[in-house]
Order: C-alpha cells, then structure tokens, then sequence
C-alpha cells in the first residue's frame, strides 16, 4: 500500500505530460483547409478588440451613426467603436467602477450614452456598481 501511495503522484504527473504530446493543435480549422468568404479570401479568426476589457455584457449601436457602438465590459468600463470594430477607445478609465453591465445609445441623439455600473452577471466574481452615468458628448465626460 505505502509504495502504491508514492507512485501514484508521479503516474498522474507522467500521464499529465505524455497527454500533451498527443493533444491536437489549438487551432480553429485543425488540418482542414480555411473556409472562404464570398469573395474568396481566406478567413481567420483575429482580435477586433477592445483588448483586455472583460467579457461584454451589453452593446449597443446607433442607428444615425451605422459604424459607431458602445460596449459595456464586466470588469473593463465602456467602450466606443466609431468604425465598426476596428479600434475601440476606452470612455470610462476615470469613472469610479470599472464594472460596468449596462449601456445604451438614445435613439434621439447619439452623443448621449448611458452606462448602468455594477457587474450582474454571477460568476466567479461580482463586482457591485456606483449608479448609472450619463454622457453628453460621446463618451468624454460623465
């Protein structure tokens, strides 16, 4: 029995380690070609943003302005896009939680942003908020 007992931590770190020699490659399309867009062109999953800000728990967009949307990060504040995804700017990095689980554009007027903070979503960690903000000018002031 004691001697079971020593080799069972060095046969579960043996089995850990010769289980990552056989492991699949971590990749999307795993041995089969790329797919293609309409246009033939090979697509592949790349980062549009905004990078390190959380999962998102809300997006919202403009009707008036077609390439412009707000999102709200759960651990990461609120942030704009104004072309369609390409670059995100942070509006929030002053505001007094970075939680943030609630955003809207008014439909009136795209400049006025409303962010709910507080992060509903339970999971490992819920983070409480500090009330809603509003924003006049896009997103500069709260």
């Amino acid at each position: 029995m004691t001697r079971f007992r020593r080799l069972t931590p060095f046969a579960a770190a043996l089995l850990m380690l010769a289980g990552g020699a056989f492991a699949a490659p971590a990749t999307p399309s795993a041995g089969k070609p790329d797919p293609m867009d309409a246009k033939g062109w090979p697509l592949r999953w790349r980062l549009l943003g905004p990078m390190r800000a959380g999962w998102a728990e809300m997006i919202d967009g403009s009707v008036q302005r077609p390439d412009m949307f707000v999102m709200a990060a759960a651990g990461g504040g609120v942030w704009k896009t104004e072309n369609s995804g390409r670059t995100w700017t942070s509006l929030f990095d002053k505001g007094p939680t970075a939680a943030m689980g609630a955003v809207a554009i008014a439909p009136s007027n795209p400049d006025v942003i409303y962010a709910g903070s507080g992060q509903p979503t339970p999971r490992y960690d819920v983070a409480r908020g500090a009330g809603m903000f509003r924003s006049t000018d896009g997103g500069k002031t709260w």
